[in-house]
C-alpha cells in the first residue's frame, strides 16, 4: 500500500526499559541494526500494524509492553534512489511512520526473534536512549531524532524525582 506521493505507511517500535535503555537490533544477515519497524496493511489501524510488528519481529505479545504514547502524526523519510524499486508502480519512494514507545514489562526470556519463517533480526541488545539517533543508517537519522525527541518526555525513567518529564528531559538534552 502506496499513498498518492509514494510513501508506505508504516510503524516503528522504541522499546524502552526501566532504565530507559532501548531496544536495537541487528538486520538478519547483514550490519545495519534498527528499532523494529514494518509496513502496515490496507486493513490495520496504527495500532493494530506495531502489535502485529512487535510479534513478527521480536516475538513479544501485547501483555509484555504498555503503550507510553506515539507521535501525533506521520514522519516521513525518502529511500536513496538505489534502494527504490523502479519497476513497481506505484513507485515507492520512501516511509511515512507513527513511531510507538513502549515500556517493556516482562522477563528477556520471551524475546523470540525466530517467532517468523523469515526473522527481520538476529541479535539485539540494550542502548543509551539516543544512541540509536546516531547510529543508524543515515537515511533514517533525521526520522529517528525526530521520534525520539517527541518520545523521550514519555520514559520512566528520565522522569525528575518530582515527576516532571519535560524538566528532565529538558535537563539531559543541556548536558548532551
Amino acid at each position: 500500500m502506496i499513498d498518492a506521493d509514494g510513501f508506505r505507511p508504516n510503524v516503528g517500535i522504541v522499546l524502552a526499559r526501566d532504565d530507559g535503555r532501548v531496544f536495537w537490533a541487528r538486520r538478519a544477515g547483514q550490519d545495519g541494526w534498527q528499532f523494529p519497524q514494518g509496513g502496515m496493511n490496507t486493513d490495520e489501524t496504527p495500532l493494530e500494524a506495531m502489535y502485529r510488528e512487535l510479534a513478527e519481529e521480536t516475538g513479544l505479545q501485547p501483555d509484555h509492553v504498555d503503550v507510553l504514547g506515539a507521535t501525533p502524526g506521520w514522519l516521513r523519510y525518502r529511500l536513496p534512489r538505489r534502494l527504490r524499486r523502479r519497476n513497481q508502480r506505484p513507485v515507492c519512494v520512501g516511509q511515512k511512520q507513527v513511531w510507538f514507545l513502549l515500556h517493556f514489562l516482562a522477563d528477556e526470556s520471551v524475546f523470540r526473534l525466530d517467532a517468523t519463517e523469515h526473522p527481520e533480526f538476529d541479535v539485539y541488545r540494550w542502548v543509551d536512549f539516543w544512541y540509536p539517533a546516531h547510529n543508524v543508517i543515515p537515511f533514517k537519522r533525521r526520522v529517528y531524532q525526530r521520534a525520539l525527541r517527541h518520545l523521550e518526555p514519555l520514559v520512566p525513567a528520565f522522569r525528575d524525582e518530582s515527576g516532571d518529564q519535560a524538566g528532565a528531559a529538558a535537563d539531559r538534552r543541556r548536558e548532551r
